[in-house]
C-alpha cells in the first residue's frame, strides 16, 4: 500500500504543510505484542509478619504544621515561616478540645510567599 501526497502549500511565514491520504484501518501485518512469562509476576499474599508490624513512625520535624503550633504572631501580623518539609503535605490537627470539629491544612509556597489552606468539617457522632 503506497500513501499519497494529495496537497503540499506553503504559507507567508515560510511554513511547509503536507495534507496525506491515509486510508483508514491501516494494519500492520507480523506485528504481535509478545506474552510476557507468568513467571515474571510476583502474586504471594502478605503473610501474618506483614500485619504484626507497627507502622513507621512519623519524622519529629513532621510535628510543626501550622494548625499544631499556638498563635504566636510577631508584631507585623504574620506568622512564621513554615518549615520547606512540611510544604505540600495534608495535615490534621489533633487539638484535644475540639472533638466535635475536625481540622484539615495544606500548606502551599507561591513564590515568596506561603498559602495555607484550611478546611474545618464537623465531626458526626455516631449512633446519633
Amino acid at each position: 500500500m503506497q500513501l499519497r501526497l494529495t496537497c503540499e502549500k506553503m504559507d507567508n511565514r515560510s511554513n511547509m504543510e503536507n495534507y496525506v491520504n491515509t486510508p483508514e484501518g491501516i494494519e500492520v501485518a507480523g506485528f504481535d505484542v509478545p506474552r510476557s512469562p507468568d513467571s515474571s509476576y510476583s502474586n504471594f499474599y502478605p503473610g501474618n509478619e506483614d500485619e504484626a508490624k507497627e507502622p513507621p513512625t512519623v519524622p519529629p520535624h513532621l510535628h510543626h504544621s501550622l494548625l499544631n503550633s499556638s498563635g504566636n504572631v510577631d508584631a507585623s501580623g504574620s506568622l512564621p515561616h513554615p518549615h520547606n518539609v512540611v510544604l505540600n503535605h495534608l495535615y490534621i490537627g489533633n487539638a484535644e478540645n475540639t472533638r466535635s470539629v475536625v481540622a484539615l491544612g495544606l500548606t502551599h509556597r507561591f513564590r515568596s510567599k506561603f498559602v495555607t489552606v484550611v478546611l474545618y468539617k464537623p465531626v458526626r457522632r455516631r449512633g446519633m
